[in-house]
């Protein structure tokens, strides 16, 4: 066995010690239950095709293992017995989802429902050297598990979400505001220090993951996310399962948005769109329009972002044409993924997606997305805000090991989790 496959074994048995999912089917029982939020016995049987008997031997093995519950019986349309639905128990798995943000450490312990049962955040100094990383984060998810005080035999393991490039094997690579930490084995360390099985993935990548966890129903179907934080980056659910690519770096949402802008250099490639970092650049592309910073003299990123946007919000022109210009490029790197991916859903949100700017993002992208890709006139994209909202990476990345655990999955395929053990 491949060091890769032994990963997502390890993943696998923490999940299976506790509730022994032994079968695909009983994968498929939790999924359709999760999808429906509270569903009966004979729905599971319509929804999933299995015979009722395998359907009640299933669930019986499940409630006695914890991981379902019976609500109050309901009384059949026609005659007959009264039905008995069943829901997933909140608590009865947890997991802790960590977003590692080059400014901002953000820990959550999050129950099988995606409710978030304890916070942390950690400012994180420039010049933060990687093994104190590595330390605080160790140090932050203990505390955060011991306040919260959900039982550790609940808990399935930690997922970490990252600025991309990642090594297939939970190593940081080029991170552009924080050279230092390049290189960085963030999963083995953090595993050898938790003790607890460690999946690591980009941070847009985990979002979607979130997404489809939290939304059910909603988000049972093919769609991007697009991740606005210190970039924006994009996670993408196909065929009902998040799409890694062969490395796990699929979704470089700036590349797409840099050639459909033309912005591309005979030697380096796509260039940089300013744009698609809009922390960043959305106070100067608002100065260059004519507005007018109330502290010219602040440095912190975060809060002339956020200026802005109130701005923006408050009807400030200068403001408003910013922001407008940074959702029109990104429409447009939305619309390459539109063409690309043939999806007929966007979803917006990330720590820098707020609510003051939300009708401009919504309005400009949506316009893009159906004015301009080929097949616009048999394919109405629809784009929505996220419901993970500003802490979309860290239950995302929680949302991780729920999804490798419980989601029903052929053998062998090409988008299971595979990392080092």
């Amino acid at each position: 066995m491949s060091d890769s496959v032994e990963g997502l074994a390890d993943l696998r048995r923490a999940g299976a010690n506790q509730y022994d999912l032994g079968s695909f089917n009983e994968a498929v029982i939790i999924e359709t239950i999760r999808l429906a939020g509270i569903i009966s016995r004979t729905e599971i049987s319509r929804r999933t095709g299995l015979t009722q008997q395998s359907v009640s031997r299933i669930l019986r093995l499940l409630l006695q293992q914890g991981l379902l519950v019976e609500e109050a019986q309901e009384r059949a349309e026609r005659l007959g017995k009264p039905r008995t639905p069943v829901r997933l128990r909140s608590n009865a798995a947890h997991a802790v989802g960590i977003h590692i943000d080059p400014e901002l450490l953000t820990v959550a312990v999050v129950d099988l429902d995606g409710t978030i049962v304890r916070r942390e955040t950690v400012d994180l100094a420039d010049d933060l050297a990687a093994d104190k990383l590595i330390d605080l984060t160790a140090a932050t998810v203990n505390a955060a598990l011991s306040i919260s005080q959900v039982d550790l035999a609940s808990m399935l393991g930690v997922g970490v979400a990252v600025p991309g490039p990642i090594d297939a094997d939970g190593t940081l690579l080029a991170l552009p505001l924080q050279p230092a930490w390049r290189g960085l084995k963030i999963r083995q360390l953090l595993q050898q220090k938790l003790n607890h099985p460690v999946l690591v993935e980009k941070d847009g990548t985990a979002a979607a993951i979130g997404e489809r966890w939290i939304g059910r129903s909603a988000r049972a179907r093919d769609f991007a996310y697009l991740y606005l934080g210190t970039g924006v980056g994009s996670g993408l659910i196909l065929n009902g399962s998040i799409y890694r690519g062969g490395t796990a770096n699929a979704g470089e949402f700036g590349q797409i948005a840099a050639l459909r802008m033309g912005e591309w250099d005979p030697v380096d490639g796509p260039r940089m769109i300013p744009e698609c970092n809009p922390t960043a650049s959305l106070p100067v592309i608002a100065g260059e329009f004519g507005y007018v910073e109330t502290d010219p003299a602040a440095t912190d990123e975060a809060k002339r972002y956020r200026a802005v946007c109130k701005a923006a919000a408050d009807g400030d022109a200068a403001a408003v044409q910013a922001v407008t210009q940074v959702a029109r490029v990104i429409g447009q790197g939305a619309v390459g993924l539109v063409d690309l991916l043939d999806i007929d859903l966007v979803v917006l949100g990330g720590p820098a997606y707020g609510k003051e700017i939300s009708e401009i993002l919504l309005t400009e992208i949506g316009r893009a997305v159906n004015a301009h890709p080929v097949a616009r006139e048999t394919r109405p994209v629809t784009v929505e805000e996220s419901m993970l909202q500003t802490d979309a990476a860290a239950v995302g990345a929680a949302s991780t090991i729920f999804h490798d655990a419980f989601t029903p999955r052929v053998s062998g395929s090409s988008q299971a989790r595979r990392l080092p053990k």
